[in-house]
């Protein structure tokens, strides 16, 4: 409730929060549009594999030149996370193998890590958390992007007394999106290819959110963060508008379509036969909680939550999230309160690769929201071998594997591979 207060206490003393961003694209430009607006918040460096665009996305949204000329820009993550005026790295590339490096490098440096690169978290998040706390650093979520704003409803729940029914995120799906390819993506979105190129979209990471993809990251990020479980066979996506959540996302025995409390899932935005969902939460998140007693489940009707049947189980949601638009909360937070906005507590799940057609020995694999796999959210148990989607780029197959075949292990050689290695072991440990 202080934290802007905080953050302006700073900069008047003179200590503003310096944060330096990894990765420039949509999500670090939306961060860097509300710096010139908060008090006590510097980015003092940006580091992108091409620093002239870094550049032009500051012009873009709206950097002076002032400003512009005052930050430091370079194309090394890693030189970044050195700096002696920087205190907390942003990763925002997107890259899970250059996530882990640049969060480790920060870490050993004593700087604090936002980690925006949902998919180097869901692969070493745990180990990078107990590295960060090792170090006395904080490694944190991404405020804005809704793992983090899930696991702060989560967090608000728990501390008012009450049991998580499910908690997740809405989105557009349909079964078919699974074997979509970026050639055929933008018709789901209602685009032209041209009409998506003239506005800088890249076709692979839009279809990443459209195949299920992006869910089942962010669905395990948040079960690993909040000691959440994730559906036996994968996210099932059900259709569901908010009106209906605390029906629908309640235990199968009380009724809804769980396989039991505290789980993790998407609800769809369409129903199966295409047409939207009433009042659909695409864009939001949302939490169910039961009641402890009667008289909180009393409650629930005096003040008006949207409740099931018997009242015991309510719904609470936020309809919109605002991405890169938000990601202060975490920078100063982490720096002014030492302060996670959610982070890595166990290894729930993993997102597992699944073939969109058949694959031969000897192809590449293209990684997520490309032409070959598609990521399912699993339980650790019994997918241990699972070959993670973040792992399966830029590798080739040494066996065939059938259309919608869960990839492994035995189909790459990954021997010797520090972050392979590295996934197995915290896998293996959870999966017990």
């Amino acid at each position: 409730m202080n934290l802007a207060r905080l953050a302006a206490e700073a900069g008047a003393r003179g200590e503003p929060v310096r944060a330096g961003l990894i990765g420039a694209g949509k999500f670090g430009s939306m961060f860097l549009s509300q710096v010139p607006t908060i008090g006590g918040l510097e980015v003092s460096a940006i580091a992108d594999l091409d620093p002239d665009r870094a550049r032009t996305a500051c012009a873009a949204v709206g950097w002076s030149e002032e400003q512009t000329d005052a930050t430091a820009f370079t194309d090394d993550g890693t030189q970044l996370t050195a700096r002696d005026d920087v205190d907390v790295v942003i990763e925002a590339t997107g890259n899970p193998r250059a996530g882990i490096t640049h969060a480790r490098a920060a870490i050993a440096a004593g700087k604090h890590v936002i980690m925006v690169n949902v998919e180097a978290d869901v692969l070493a998040g745990v180990a990078l958390a107990r590295e960060a706390k090792a170090a006395g650093v904080v490694y944190s979520m991404a405020y804005g992007d809704q793992p983090a704003l899930i696991s702060e409803m989560v967090d608000w729940a728990r501390a008012t007394g009450f049991r998580i029914a499910a908690a997740g995120k809405g989105t557009r799906y349909l079964p078919a999106y699974h074997t979509v390819t970026p050639d055929d993506v933008w018709q789901h979105y209602g685009l032209t290819a041209g009409e998506a190129a003239r506005a800088g979209m890249n076709p692979q990471m839009f279809n990443s959110f459209l195949d299920g993809t992006k869910s089942a990251i962010e669905m395990v990020a948040v079960a690993n963060a909040c000691a959440l479980n994730v559906p036996e066979t994968g996210l099932a996506f059900p259709p569901c508008g908010v009106d209906d959540l605390a029906h629908v996302m309640r235990p199968a025995d009380a009724g809804g379509q769980l396989n039991g409390m505290g789980m993790v899932e998407t609800v769809s935005s369409l129903e199966r036969d295409g047409r939207p969902v009433f009042r659909d939460l695409r864009w939001g998140v949302y939490v169910v909680l039961e009641a402890p007693n009667d008289y909180a489940a009393a409650c629930f009707g005096q003040y008006g939550l949207p409740t099931d049947d018997s009242g015991r189980f309510a719904a609470m949601y936020k309809p919109f999230h605002l991405i890169g638009l938000e990601l202060s909360v975490s920078v100063l937070s982490a720096a002014l309160r030492g302060e996670a906005t959610g982070s890595t507590v166990d290894v729930r799940g993993t997102v597992a690769a699944v073939a969109k057609r058949g694959l031969s020995a000897g192809e590449v694999l293209d990684g997520e929201g490309g032409y070959m796999v598609w990521g399912k959210a699993l339980p650790c148990e019994g997918a241990r071998n699972a070959l993670p989607v973040g792992l399966a780029h830029g590798i080739s197959l040494t066996r065939d594997v059938a259309p919608g075949e869960v990839l492994t292990f035995g189909h790459v050689d990954l021997k010797g591979d520090p972050v392979a290695g590295l996934y197995q072991s915290l896998v293996t440990k959870a999966a017990g």
